[in-house]
């Protein structure tokens, strides 16, 4: 593990500000802390006219049961190499990358504090999450349109790390997400109606087969985990909605995204009431970039991922408090199996299946 990278607080010094800001830091102050799929600090700066007064911290998780999970999965390392390498590029709002880098299992990024850019945090119950909804699937379209079937994906690309990790987790087909999926109906079960279970056991007997149908058709750049928690909104920006968290960055399907955060993150009547027309205006803006897709096509498809973002948030369900407040993720299990149902997903993948 490289020593100049820290693995816990205790080491965001002001030397070590110093070093990778390129500014003299005489100060550095911890102002709290969190962990979870990451390590999180906040720490204040004092220093040079230009030092940020406030940054944000991700590291290794503290616990070391969390960390030997997230190390498996290579999450942490992705998001360091997706803040280093490319963050600068996407055409999203993005937190601002002070530094980030990685070697072997260890990562660390230090990034803008957003609160404290006066960025706000948006819920599934704002007044106004019919219009943030739209505005997400837009910025979606602008982020998909560039890398639609890029070759930057290719062998010896140097975006080929984001195609192998387009099958990591739920789109694997693995044999841990469907453990986790059989945990949340144990746990879950007797409080979820007869659509849940139905939704339950086609995945639990097609896994495999459903993952080769997530991972077919069409890659490009994807956030791979943009429900409403990973997300913020640029308030001096013109209310533009950014995106955080980008663990899960991958080589995917655009609507994988689309469906992601409409399924997870939308109350359903919401969504029901705005999903075609997001699904055409998604189309329409990618036919600006050059990408033809079928607003049919994109419908399917959008029913097809789904499922997918019920897997993500029932598996983490399933996990108690490990990724998410057990709260949160059963209130997106609630909202994933809703629109599932709405769109009748068991009947597209018994006949896609057949």
């Amino acid at each position: 593990m490289d020593a100049s990278l820290p693995t816990h607080v205790d080491e965001l010094t002001a030397p070590w500000f110093s070093e990778v800001l390129g500014r003299d830091v005489t100060e550095a102050t911890v102002l709290d802390t969190s962990s979870g799929t990451t390590g999180r600090a906040r720490v204040a700066l004092r220093g040079e006219a230009d030092v940020p007064s406030t940054v944000f911290v991700k590291l290794p998780p503290f616990d070391e049961q969390q960390r030997t999970l997230v190390e498996k999965t290579g999450m942490g390392v992705s998001e360091a190499r997706f803040y280093r390498d490319l963050a600068a590029e996407v055409p999203v709002r993005v937190p601002r990358v002070w530094f980030a880098d990685t070697a072997d299992h260890a990562y660390v990024m230090v990034l803008e504090d957003l609160a404290a850019s006066g960025c706000r945090f948006p819920t599934a119950e704002d007044a106004d999450i019919a219009t943030r909804a739209r505005d997400i699937v837009e910025q979606l379209a602008a982020l998909h349109g560039p890398y639609w079937e890029s070759d930057r994906f290719a062998p010896g690309a140097d975006l080929e790390w984001l195609d192998t990790r387009g099958a990591v987790g739920g789109a694997g087909g693995g044999g841990g997400v469907r453990a986790f999926i059989r945990q949340a109906v144990e746990a879950l079960g007797d409080q979820m109606d007869p659509s849940f279970h139905r939704i339950a056991d086609i995945f639990l007997a097609r896994t495999k087969d459903i993952a080769q149908l997530w991972t077919s058709g069409p890659g490009t750049l994807v956030h791979g985990d943009p429900h409403i928690g990973n997300l913020f909104v640029d308030v001096e920006g013109g209310n533009r909605t950014g995106f955080l968290d980008w663990a899960v960055v991958c080589r995917a399907h655009g609507m994988r995204d689309v469906a992601y955060v409409l399924s997870n993150s939308v109350p359903p009547d919401v969504r029901e009431a705005n999903e075609r027309d997001l699904i055409e205006r998604y189309c329409e803006l990618l036919t600006g970039t050059g990408v033809d897709l079928d607003p049919t096509e994109a419908w399917d498809q959008y029913r097809l991922f789904a499922v997918y973002s019920w897997v993500s948030a029932t598996s983490t369900a399933g996990m108690g408090s490990k990724w998410q407040p057990f709260d949160v993720a059963v209130s997106a299990t609630r909202r994933t199996t809703a629109a599932c149902a709405h769109l009748d997903c068991v009947g597209l993948l018994e006949s896609l299946l057949g």
